[in-house]
């Protein structure tokens, strides 16, 4: 656990803390010493962990809780229904149960695969929802016994996301540029790509408006701007890097996994630009923004 800041100040604990947007917040926190920021990874706050996390609460007063702590493995989960449902829905119900009873700000992370990608227009909060694997299911129940648990929770439902961080998209096709001549990728399936750190600003954006007394709960999209494919998202990471990997598209249905993909996800965010009076930059401006950190950290 690595604790900032003084006992005083207020108190932000984001679980899940080793994580792709837990790490873009932990590198943000530095602009941010005003507050208190209390980092827990799976391995020191299990949030399925009920007893642990009840003590967690009791020993300091923890004003905020960013929720990063999920099961992300989407193939994987097919098969380990029980452990998805576990840590994507009751544990983060009883996170949001703990932080009522503290009277803790938490703020849950949620994703587009709550969506069964049969629309073509952007996708609105208040849209139908119809998960289509295991993934998508257990995300959509935690954001249900969340909300049921705790009314003033907000939670932000997000897309696609990747930093230097972890494990995700950008970082796999960095790494097969290099070890293959030729890539074949996805080209059927649209959204919008978020990148972590992006979505880190937005959540310390939220926290700040509330310390200015905007109380915003219920749920909110935020990913980056602009639609793309996977094929033309592995297309634009080529570009910037200039490699000469050759990337060629094919359909889902030659790309076999074990969950089904939404083929449309893309996320309409305009609430969340009226709500904090924001602009959100483009996929490619924050994709470049993204590379730039990779090679600026040595990866």
């Amino acid at each position: 656990m690595t604790f900032s800041g003084d006992d005083h100040k207020t108190t932000i604990l984001v679980t899940g803390a080793n994580g792709q947007l837990g790490s873009e917040i932990r590198q943000l926190s530095i602009q941010y010493p005003k507050y208190n920021f209390l980092f827990t990874s799976k391995d020191e706050l299990a949030i399925e962990n009920a007893d642990a996390l009840r003590n967690f609460f009791e020993k300091q007063q923890i004003d905020y809780c960013i929720n990063c702590a999920a099961y992300t493995a989407v193939d994987k989960a097919e098969a380990e229904k029980e452990k998805a449902f576990l840590i994507n829905a009751e544990a983060a119900g009883f996170l949001a149960s703990v932080c009522n009873d503290h009277h803790t700000k938490l703020i849950h992370v949620s994703t587009d695969y709550i969506y069964d990608g049969t629309s073509r227009r952007a996708l609105k909060e208040e849209d139908a929802v119809a998960p289509l694997n295991v993934y998508g299911w257990s995300k959509l129940k935690g954001e249900e016994l969340v909300l049921k648990n705790n009314p003033s929770a907000l939670i932000i439902r997000t897309s696609w996301v990747y930093s230097i961080y972890g494990s995700n998209f950008v970082k796999t096709m960095l790494r097969l540029f290099k070890e293959k001549e030729s890539l074949n990728v996805v080209n059927d399936q649209q959204g919008s790509p978020t990148y972590a750190a992006d979505l880190a600003q937005i959540i310390m954006n939220f926290i700040e408006a509330t310390e200015n007394n905007n109380n915003y709960s219920g749920i909110v999209n935020y990913c980056n701007d602009g639609v793309t494919t996977w094929y033309d998202f592995a297309l634009a990471i080529k570009e910037f890097e200039n490699i000469s990997c050759k990337i060629f598209p094919v359909p889902t249905s030659q790309y076999p996994t074990p969950a089904k993909r939404p083929l449309y996800s893309v996320l309409d965010t305009s609430k969340i630009r009226k709500m904090l009076n924001t602009n959100i930059p483009s996929w490619k401006e924050s994709l470049h923004k993204c590379l730039k950190a990779y090679h600026e950290a040595g990866k």
